[in-house]
């Protein structure tokens, strides 16, 4: 029997690397040999809780890790006649028909070969040129997740735009926003380094908000404007929230004029300290946005255009060998932007 690695969760904010059985595909998978695999938020929620809640009455159990792949197929089944041997692809970890792959399904990214069941051009996988590197690939599903909640907040050019939070959810909202012809992006954040990728990527102004005065720069930066009850505010069209704290919720109803548009994409905790009635008196749209149910592969050409764009949001890349050290950076607060462990 041959075998692989893999990593999966284990104690409270530990992970394993564990010998598992390599996979054949049948006749409709494909063998895809993982070169790249991008450590997310959701990876470091799971080894905060030791697990997943999907076992008997909602117990803990292990599971595999990774849901940004990239890499190149080495096998394909007897009946898959749109992928040959040496593609290189990203994954669609949504269309695994045996769970989402590195978020409780049966199959992660973070291992050394992963079995794309029922694989499909344009549904399971997209083909990448060999001009791209396979750690800017790895990016593809975050900067799906990206893209989507520029699309749901409908922002157009002239639309004056702030994103609270430069993780690379945020720092990737801010480069779809640039592309797509948004005139004015301010991007807020409490760490100097990665306010300055925010510059580097392109937005055109960054905010600290544990020195400065979010409402007061924004005003600044997009001019005054009032909330319903004609109270100052400013003038910010759209506020996206990739932080996810209570406190970076009520910064926006604190700056938001009549009839701005708040999207929530980054996870919110239950919470009593959101201020409704702050949201009631500037008639706040409130836009949630969740996953990629499009994006998934809309963002792959792009990606591959703008490579050198996407590249900066890297901050670390860390051999498979290492992969331990990989997760203790991203539990790290502050430690890292975006981890992408690499394969030989």
């Amino acid at each position: 029997m041959a075998t692989m690695k893999s990593v999966q969760t284990c104690a409270v904010n530990a992970v394993d690397v564990v010998d598992v059985e390599r996979p054949s595909p049948g006749p409709r998978d494909a063998l895809m040999k993982i070169r790249a695999c991008g450590i997310c938020g959701t990876d470091v929620t799971f080894l905060h809780m030791g697990g997943a809640p999907f076992g008997p009455g909602g117990a803990m159990i292990p599971i595999p890790l990774g849901h940004e792949p990239a890499g190149e197929i080495v096998e394909v089944g007897a009946e898959v006649t749109d992928l040959k041997v040496g593609d290189r692809v990203v994954v669609n970890p949504q269309g695994a028909p045996s769970g989402i792959i590195g978020c409780g399904g049966r199959l992660g990214g973070m291992m050394e070969y992963l079995l794309i069941e029922d694989v499909e051009v344009g549904r399971s996988v997209a083909v990448f040129p060999d001009t791209m590197p396979f750690d800017v690939a790895a990016l593809n599903e975050p900067m799906a997740v990206a893209r989507h909640c520029v699309n749901r907040s409908g922002a157009g050019p002239t639309d004056k735009v702030v994103v609270l939070g430069a993780g690379p959810i945020g720092l990737g909202a801010a480069i779809w926003l640039k592309l797509r012809g948004v005139e004015h992006v301010v991007v807020a954040d409490v760490i100097p380094e990665r306010l300055e990728t925010a510059l580097a990527v392109g937005a055109d102004a960054v905010i600290n908000s544990a020195t400065e005065d979010v409402t007061a720069r924004l005003t600044e930066l997009h001019g005054p404007a009032a909330n319903a009850l004609g109270q100052p505010r400013a003038g910010t069209d759209i506020y996206i929230d990739a932080a996810g704290a209570p406190a970076v919720f009520n910064a926006t109803v604190a700056s938001a004029k009549w009839g701005a548009k708040l999207v929530m994409v980054a996870v919110q905790k239950k919470s009593d300290a959101i201020d409704l009635g702050g949201m009631l008196r500037s008639e706040l749209t409130l836009i949630a946005s969740q996953g990629y149910p499009t994006e998934i592969f809309e963002v792959t050409p792009e990606l591959v255009e703008h490579q050198e764009r996407f590249a900066k949001l890297i901050s670390h890349r860390v051999p498979f060998s290492e992969v331990e050290s990989a997760f203790e950076l991203t539990l790290t607060p502050g430690a890292a932007e975006k981890v992408v462990v690499t394969f030989e």
